[in-house]
């Protein structure tokens, strides 16, 4: 059986390379496409789903941002199974800043060069988001397109969606960015911020080793 994941914003397979899986499991990464100029989403979900294979079963799997994108694409090409790794089932689980970015539209006025993912700057802001205390975080986000970072924090921002029937939850309990009071998880990794699959790989892969069969 195939198994489809999609990293977090900015990040390649390397953020869960650490990950390991049932033998019987194929793991095909699905790489981050640059969004054209103003680019619909759903367009960009499409685009992104081509490189799944529907004509026999296959799994889900995602992490953050990539954890949107796979429940988009199951409407699309449903998944026997979707997990979701420090991210969100519903627009009602999004944060209090997430929130007031959608609500603001803040992401509209910022400039696409402050989302230069060189920039100490931005660095310093994903590295409280994620994890304040690794000090290896640029070796996971690696890509740093501005354009693709600027658009894919909008439209978390203002994603908009209702719960799908079965999707597993995987969170943290010290993700900041997607933090779990809000939701009602399947499962929780404990004494872990938003970076776990990366830190906390053995407790993760032994809950995926009893989903991914």
């Amino acid at each position: 059986m195939k198994l489809y994941t999609i990293s977090g914003l900015g990040a390649d397979e390397k953020v869960l390379e650490k990950l390991t899986f049932n033998p019987e499991i194929e793991i095909v990464h699905i790489p981050w496409l640059i969004p054209d100029l103003d680019e619909d989403f759903h367009h960009y979900v499409s685009r992104m789903s081509e490189f799944i294979d529907d004509s026999e079963d296959f799994y889900l799997l995602g992490y953050s941002f990539g954890g949107i994108i796979v429940q988009e694409i199951h409407k699309l090409k449903p998944a026997k199974k979707i997990v979701i790794l420090g991210s969100i089932r519903c627009d009602a689980e999004k944060s209090k800043l997430i929130k007031a970015g959608q609500k603001t539209n803040a992401l509209k006025y910022i400039p696409v060069r402050v989302f230069n993912g060189n920039t100490t700057f931005f660095y310093s802001f994903f590295r409280k988001l994620f994890d304040p205390k690794n000090p290896k975080l640029t070796q996971y986000f690696r890509v740093k397109d501005p354009y693709y970072l600027k658009w894919s924090m909008d439209k978390v921002a203002h994603w908009k969606f209702e719960k799908i029937p079965d999707v597993i939850q995987i969170l943290a309990d010290k993700d900041i960015v997607f933090p779990i009071k809000n939701s009602q998880p399947d499962f929780v990794i404990k004494n872990a911020t938003h970076l776990f699959p990366a830190t906390k790989p053995k407790e993760v892969s032994q809950i995926l080793k009893t989903i991914f069969v």
